[in-house]
Order: structure tokens, then sequence, then C-alpha cells
């Protein structure tokens, strides 16, 4: 078991320098930067689109934190389009893949969870993004808002929305190779991913926030993830605004 560390030890044991320049265990064995669930029913998303919305400058100036949202579902186009926008494939150069969003040696360690609160055709639920495929694999159906907004300190605005993306960390994909300064580069990913989100909500007209704030324990458990090798690390809420 890992010895618990405060914030500022976190930072040390993270650390790299000359002297220290880190890296993980040896020999390293990539793994694969996909989870799958075979089992679950799946969600085939529309194709992705490149040519609506506003441009990225035009996205970047209206991009604010919203946190009231319209009693309005979400399209699955919608949904499709902002997944694909943070964690989709671009291209497939050499035989290889391109997501979305830039990951720390290319290992993704952030898995993406989507609550469906109020999605049109769509029973509310907890679904993973299959990155592949392009589509919604359906872990539990049933309401999340309530247990949701307890999980999130309270916060209405993930009762209220549309979806709730949450982003969980399968922490071995980084730390099997780049060693403690691995959780750095996990939760820089996640950062990544939740400022593109929002670019990408701005540019189909939605509303959406950040939440960082949230117990762990509770969103781990309504994730059906460990809390340690797998485990919550942000949210963002996403609705009409």
């Amino acid at each position: 078991m890992r010895r618990a560390v405060d914030g500022e030890g976190f930072m040390v044991a993270s650390g790299m320098s000359r002297e220290r320049p880190g890296g993980g265990t040896a020999p390293y064995q990539r793994l694969e930067p996909y989870k799958r669930y075979p089992h679950a029913r799946r969600v085939e998303l529309p194709e992705p689109e490149g040519r609506e919305g506003v441009g990225v400058w035009e996205a970047i100036r209206q991009r604010r934190s919203v946190r009231d949202f319209r009693r309005e579902g979400l399209s699955l186009g919608e949904v499709g389009q902002l997944l694909w926008a943070v964690q989709g494939v671009t291209g497939r150069p050499g035989g290889g893949e391109r997501r979305a969003t830039a990951s720390a040696g290319a290992l993704y360690p952030n898995e993406t969870y989507v609550f469906l609160l109020n999605v049109e055709d769509c029973t509310p639920g907890l679904a993973h993004y299959d990155v592949r495929g392009h589509a919604l694999e359906v872990l539990e159906e049933g309401n999340f808002a309530p247990a949701l907004a307890q999980a999130c300190l309270g916060q209405a605005s993930c009762a209220e929305a549309g979806i709730v993306v949450a982003w969980a960390t399968v922490i071995q994909r980084a730390v099997g190779k780049y060693g403690d300064r691995g959780y750095r580069y996990a939760l820089l990913d996640a950062g990544h991913l939740g400022g593109q989100l929002q670019l990408a909500a701005v540019a189909l007209g939605l509303g959406s926030v950040n939440i960082g704030a949230f117990y762990d324990a509770e969103v781990n458990a309504l994730l059906g993830v460990d809390g340690t090798r797998e485990f919550a690390v942000y949210l963002t809420a996403v609705g009409k605004e």
C-alpha cells in the first residue's frame, strides 16, 4: 500500500530533476489505452461533424462556466459530438491512432464515463464511452441525478444538466512508464479534457461547468471503480444554457 502524503509531499515525490529524472518500473510494458465493457448494451452515436458551430477563436471568447440549465434534453448527436471532441479518434497515421486531446506519451490514462440525465431517446443511466467504436456502453440504467448532486457537494448543476461527463484515471497506464511523475501527467491530461469539452460545448451552443469539488468515494462508487487502481478526478456538466 502506498504511503499517504500531503500536497507538498506529492509535489516532492513526483518532482523531476537532473539528479532524479524519474521513470517507471522496468521493464515497461505499455498498457492498452482503452477500457471496454463487452457485455454492456451499446448505443451507437451519430458520426461527428466537422463544419458546424463557431470557430475556435469565438469559442474561446464565449467560454464561461454555466451552472443553470434549461429542462431540455440533449440529442444523441450532441452527446456524440462532445465525446468525440475530447476523446474521439481523429486519425490513424502509420497504423497508430490519434485522439482529439493531447496525452503525455499518448498513454490516455483517463477513461470517460457519462451520466445520462436528460438525453432525447435515451434511458437515463450511466454509460462508458467506447473510444474506438464511438458508442456508449450502458453500465446501469436509472436516475443518478440526486446521488450525483449530493456527491458533488450539493451542486444543482449536476442534477439539472443534460449529461455529466466524469473522468476516471487508470493510473497504471501513466506510472508504469513515468513513475510517480505519472500522477502529475494524468491530472494534466484530465485538465486538457475538461477544457476542450467546454470549448466543444460553446461550439454547439451549449453551456457547461467543470467540477473538481466532489466526495471521491461517493463518485467512485457511482462509477463502479475501486478508487485506487482507477479513481475519479474530474467532472463536467453540460446542458442547454
